[in-house]
């Protein structure tokens, strides 16, 4: 049965849904569809086009992050790494926290796949990951699917890959597959006691994103 607005809501966090999945499952694709076709709900992302202008300092350190502290891993501690990934995910909280309470959002990951990645990158259970997961949870998260092979080939064979989305020295197909099998593993761990709908690999980006919103609406009655 749907829940009502009053049933989803988690203190002043308005309803609000995860959009969840591998690297290159479409998910920016399908939040682009979602606002192309003046979606009713908040866009929630810390991707650049997501950002306001006051907040793109977030923009840069995603950018630094993957560039300056995750290829050096004798120059930084897994734990710094989790420190400069915690400004993404709060950000991601604040955004949820001090929206307007009655309009629902769609978040682009959330916390889940930040703190997956954390695990990959050697980062111990700590209480920082403790934390995030005290975050509110969501009404639903959907999940995109999409296999390894295409995930590569979505990629540019490699040539868009960032360090934190294989394993290795250099992209390769076995060290991005095995990445992403992991990958996935850890973040479908994460989220197995939620309610979770699992949306089977599609390429077409605007009838992924109908399907979600679809969802969406029928959750909220």
């Amino acid at each position: 049965m749907p829940l009502s607005r009053r049933e989803f809501r988690t203190g002043s966090v308005p309803p609000f849904f995860v959009l969840l999945g591998p690297d290159y499952a479409g998910k920016s694709s399908v939040l682009a569809e979602l606002r192309r076709t003046a979606t009713p709900w908040r866009l929630v992302s810390v991707d650049d086009t997501f950002l306001a202008p006051e907040h793109a300092l977030i923009g840069r350190l995603r950018r630094d992050v993957v560039k300056d502290v995750a290829p050096h891993e004798s120059r930084w501690s897994p734990d710094f790494l989790a420190a400069m990934m915690h400004t993404a995910v709060v950000h991601l909280r604040d955004q949820l926290v001090n929206g307007d309470p009655l309009t629902p959002a769609v978040v682009d990951s959330y916390y889940y796949k930040f703190l997956a990645k954390c695990r990959l990158a050697g980062v111990p259970d700590d209480p920082l990951l403790t934390w995030w997961r005290s975050f509110p949870p969501p009404g639903r998260i959907i999940y995109l699917d999409v296999s390894p092979e295409n995930a590569w080939r979505r990629s540019r064979d490699g040539a868009d890959l960032n360090v934190l989305e294989y394993y290795g020295p250099q992209p390769q197909p076995c060290g991005f597959k095995r990445y992403q099998r992991d990958l996935d593993r850890l973040v479908r761990e994460e989220i197995r006691d939620l309610p979770v709908t699992v949306l089977a690999e599609q390429t077409d980006a605007a009838r992924t994103a109908a399907t979600v919103r679809e969802l969406i609406t029928h959750e909220l009655g």
